[in-house]
């Protein structure tokens, strides 16, 4: 009888022990990796992803129940660096995917967190590569072409410009998408582009010739489908030429207004195109937070990360997701949640946001205009 008293207790011991092994981290944490640019000339998108992501964490964790653990790794916003600290990430045991925050490192990710059926969330990655033919991604912010799409009528309704000049990155995913999605429509609603040039990564800083070429063209208004910092110097160096453009841009703007040596009466007029509703009581609640936790105020992109948190709770409550799963294991319980059409989620950057089977969200995005520098709904 003593033998087998042992015996149970041995089995009892090593069972236990499997189950905490099992992929989840201690106390019955969800081990969540997140992949974004912390350092580099886009590292003001990864980092307020990640803080945004840390606040509601904490909120979440308070509530007691399922917790979180939360993993940040840069990428630096290059894919090959993003791979490697995916690979970094499933060492360390991640369960779930939170990014990646650029839509190139997120593309080259989601090839390997599919073939691995790793759940992946993005808070910010908007080019429909990333979730093609990827049944286990999904974007929380709203895709390229919607965004080109959004701005031409928005442009067009509202009788801002006819004669639109374009600068893009045609080196970059999200920055092409969105150009094809503008150029489709503005010819559908009678727009006009005049000028059309490009430049081949975000390091570039001269941008003379695209300049000239919007005002040779008698351009009224540029669009900008690209990221803050190449802008700030379009911004600048139009005004050193002299030239009176209006300016329109999508989210990839949003941080311009805390960039480092930016005079920002440069983007005083700006129109920028952002699901940030900042004047909600919730909002303003995150805004305190995320001030009180930084020192700066928060972007589109730190409440996409905060909303991705709490979709992810709402996902694993309803899936009765559990720490000793497998990443696997959460893949396959949380992709039927997603693209239930019974589930949505209020959260900072929209309300009943629901997923289709192509991991696109579904939402309405916001226009806002820098006035006395600040973002005020249009």
């Amino acid at each position: 009888m003593k033998k087998k008293f042992l015996a149970l207790l041995l089995a009892l011991a090593m069972t236990l022990a499997l189950a905490a092994c099992g992929g989840g981290g201690a106390a019955g944490t969800i081990k969540i990796g997140g992949i974004g640019p912390l350092t580099g000339s886009t590292a003001q998108y990864g980092i307020a992803t990640d803080e945004g992501a840390k606040i509601a964490i904490e909120e979440i964790n308070a509530l007691g129940g399922l917790q979180f653990e939360l993993n940040g790794q840069d990428d630096e916003a290059d894919g090959e660096k993003g791979v490697n600290a995916y690979n970094n990430l499933m060492d360390w045991g991640m369960q779930i995917l939170y990014g990646c925050t650029t839509s190139g490192s997120c593309a080259a990710v989601a090839a390997e967190s599919f073939g691995d059926r790793v759940f992946q969330l993005t808070p910010s990655a908007s080019s429909t590569t990333v979730t093609e033919g990827h049944d286990n991604v999904f974007q929380l912010c709203f895709t390229d072409p919607n965004q080109g799409r959004t701005a031409a009528d928005f442009i067009k309704n509202n009788g801002l410009a006819q004669k639109v000049a374009v600068i893009y990155n045609n080196s970059d995913d999200y920055s092409t998408g969105i150009y094809q999605g503008f150029k489709a429509q503005a010819e559908t609603v009678g727009l006009e582009i005049v000028s059309t040039t490009t430049f081949p990564e975000d390091t570039t800083t001269d941008f003379s010739a695209q300049i000239t070429d919007a005002y040779n063209n008698g351009a009224e208004m540029i669009f900008l489908p690209i990221y803050y910092t190449p802008a700030s110097n379009i911004l600048i160096q139009a005004s050193q030429k002299g030239y009176d453009f209006t300016y329109f841009g999508c989210d990839g703007l949003d941080g311009i207004l805390t960039l480092e040596g930016f005079d920002t009466s440069l983007a005083e007029g700006v129109y920028v195109l952002t699901p940030f509703d900042t004047a909600s009581d919730a909002a303003l609640r995150f805004i305190e937070k995320y001030k009180a936790a930084t020192g700066s105020e928060p972007n589109q992109f730190a409440a996409d990360g905060y909303d991705c948190m709490y979709a992810l709770y709402a996902a694993c409550q309803k899936a009765g997701v559990t720490a000793d799963m497998t990443a696997d294991q959460v893949c396959e319980a949380l992709i039927p949640v997603f693209t239930d059409p019974g589930f949505s989620v209020d959260g900072l950057t929209g309300s009943g946001m629901q997923w289709g089977t192509n991991g696109e969200v579904s939402k309405d995005p916001l226009i806002v205009q820098i006035t006395n520098g600040v973002y005020v709904s249009q």
